[in-house]
């Protein structure tokens, strides 16, 4: 098979994904081009991109893949509303309707959209779980591989461990709905007050302000651990078997009071249970990857599935030293499922794994998640003076990033928007927000005049790849996609004086980076290789050769409630909705001064997160 197109619908993070001949050609996700956050529709628009990057029409396609069994899916709803039966009556005519309606008939609307004549590929199903594993172990540099899962919930499966060899993925084990770790993180991420599948980012953040004071009791009376690593939930403490509500009454006995909710001032006790469920999730993985190491003797691990995304606890399964490497799928979510069912099918067709060749930097086939639509310089001059901007475009590359690294040294903020758009929920460069982690007032400065979110919220570090050690405990690991969290070394942290509590922390300088440490002396690192991402690391050698500072605040591009942006009238947009100082798109400046001469300055209301 050449050509085969992955697909992921109709839950949350719809995404498309295009292989020829199992290189990843074209990724991106549907909310990018739709600017509807976590859109779950059919995606249309991701569709089309990956055809145009690949140079193909539907005609040419070999395979559909789709990135879970919607009848399978359908199944366990079904039996679990009979199972509770009366309870769940309140939901299950809404809930069989959106099913009957549109997740059911997946293979008839792809059978439709994709009738044209000279069309007739075949299209599969693969076990969503199956997907998560592909996209796990397949683009990695391992030839062998242990690989776990974890998530809300797929068809049946809510956790897995894998092993992967060669062509070949083996699921060992598997943990079963309702017991989940990712339910179970979300009903807390709500409890907090925070929107459940893109929150959940937020309750790690908070985690370090409280302690873990909850965990005990939410040990004893909420989930049971086994060591190894499987666990039994408390079906009492929830409601998401049978309502709207993650949570119930009890669990709000159990944990002080009632829920936050959404943008109250943040308290105490929601710190408290912030750190105290991050605590078990931390266990949990550590436990899971003992066992996984344990069950298959494999020196690698493979991470996917939306709690992958927790890389405070990636950091510490790397911290614990269980295996020699880890890598994790940029695009852990459901968005990646597009890509694992894809990479599942082709790998069924032919004979081994392509592995990419050795290098010093354990270079995967992800092409650094760099995947998504890119635009020429003629494409952003006609967004440009259709805005009636002012800018200033470069030719020499040298001259841009002296400027821009000059900028950033003066403690302006700066957009920056280059080449390919990033596939999976990390800015890695190519659509970022750049700033100096050395500034004291940085993180404050970015969270409440650009991002307009959360004071809590920390930054994280790009930083070039050969002294990222110097700066991060990060025990000879790469971490090319921001996907693990590490200790400050030593000789970069200053006494953070007195102690406070809760949010006071985040005032304290806790090392020469204070922009990207967070309150735990603790960084969100994304190392950057010339080999991956060759621009984006000659502008942070820029900014070292000026500075001595090898590191730049990285945060996505997009403000709260908002996708990060995708095209040259999304960047221009955000830029002068926000308070950020300078826009880079290709090699086209434009500082907010000159723009607001032209026109007055608009006002910006934040979407509602």
């Amino acid at each position: 098979m050449k050509h085969i197109l992955g697909i992921s619908a109709l839950y949350h993070d719809s995404a498309a994904v295009l292989l020829k001949e199992g290189d990843i050609v074209a990724a991106a996700q549907e909310e990018r081009f739709t600017r509807l956050k976590n859109d779950h529709r059919f995606p249309e628009q991701a569709i089309d991109f990956c055809l145009r990057q690949a140079g193909i029409t539907p005609s040419d396609l070999d395979a559909i893949a789709f990135y879970e069994k919607p009848i399978t899916k359908f199944s366990r709803m079904l039996e679990t509303y009979l199972a509770i039966a009366p309870r769940g009556w309140r939901t299950f005519p809404r809930v069989m309707s959106s099913w009957l309606s549109e997740k059911i008939q997946i293979k008839q609307t792809l059978s439709e959209i994709f009738s044209d004549p000279g069309t007739n590929c075949p299209i599969f199903f693969a076990q969503h779980h199956e997907s998560h594993a592909a996209s796990a172990f397949y683009p990695s540099p391992f030839e062998e591989a242990a690989i776990l899962t974890i998530d809300g919930v797929g068809e049946w499966a809510t956790t897995t461990l894998a092993s992967g060899k060669g062509k070949h993925v083996e699921i060992l084990k598997e943990i079963r709905f309702p017991h989940s770790l990712g339910l179970l993180y979300s009903t807390i991420t709500a409890f907090c007050g925070f929107r459940v599948n893109s929150g959940e980012y937020k309750l790690m953040g908070l985690a370090p302000y409280g302690k873990a004071v909850y965990a005990d009791i939410l040990r004893e009376k909420v989930i049971q651990i086994h060591e190894d690593g499987s666990f039994h939930l408390n079906l009492d403490y929830f409601g998401f078997l049978s309502s709207d509500q993650m949570d119930h009454p009890r669990l709000h006995a159990l944990l002080g009071g009632p829920p936050r909710q959404p943008d109250t001032p943040m308290e105490e006790r929601f710190m408290d249970i912030a750190a105290s469920i991050q605590a078990i999730t931390e266990e949990i993985m550590i436990k899971l990857a003992r066992h996984a190491h344990a069950v298959t003797g494999h020196r690698n691990l493979c991470l996917a599935g939306g709690v992958a995304l927790n890389c405070v606890g990636n950091g510490k399964i790397l911290k614990e030293g269980v295996f020699e490497r880890l890598w994790i799928q940029p695009a852990a979510g459901d968005a990646g499922g597009a890509l694992g069912a894809a990479l599942a099918i082709y790998h069924q067709q032919n004979e081994r794994k392509s592995i990419p060749p050795s290098t010093p930097q354990n270079i995967d086939s992800m092409h650094g998640a760099l995947l998504g639509p890119e635009y020429d310089e003629g494409s952003i001059d006609r967004v440009l003076q259709k805005e009636g901007a002012t800018y200033q475009t470069f030719t020499e590359e040298a001259e841009l990033l002296s400027h821009v690294a000059s900028w950033l040294d003066q403690g302006l903020v700066v957009g920056w928007m280059q080449g390919r758009m990033e596939f999976g929920p990390r800015a890695l460069g190519n659509r970022s927000i750049l700033g100096d982690p050395r500034s004291s007032t940085m993180q404050s400065l970015i969270n409440r005049k650009i991002k307009y979110r959360e004071s809590f919220r920390p930054f994280a570090p790009s930083i070039l790849q050969e002294r990222a050690e110097e700066f991060f405990q990060l025990q000879g690991q790469a971490s090319p996609y921001m996907l693990m969290v590490a200790p400050t070394q030593e000789s970069i942290r200053l006494p953070a004086g007195d102690e406070k509590h809760g949010l006071e922390r985040l005032h304290a300088l806790r090392s020469t980076l204070p922009a990207v440490t967070h309150v735990d002396d603790s960084a969100r690192v994304q190392s950057v290789s010339e080999t991956t991402n060759p621009l984006f690391y000659r502008l942070l050698k820029t900014f070292e050769k000026q500075t001595g500072c090898p590191a730049l605040i990285n945060t996505s591009f997009n403000v709260r409630g908002e996708p990060i942006v995708c095209s040259p009238k999304d960047a221009y947009d955000c830029f002068m909705n926000t308070e950020m100082d300078i826009l880079v798109i290709g090699p086209c400046v434009l500082k907010k001064e000159e723009q607001l001469q032209q026109a007055p300055k608009p006002s910006f209301h934040p979407v509602p997160d």
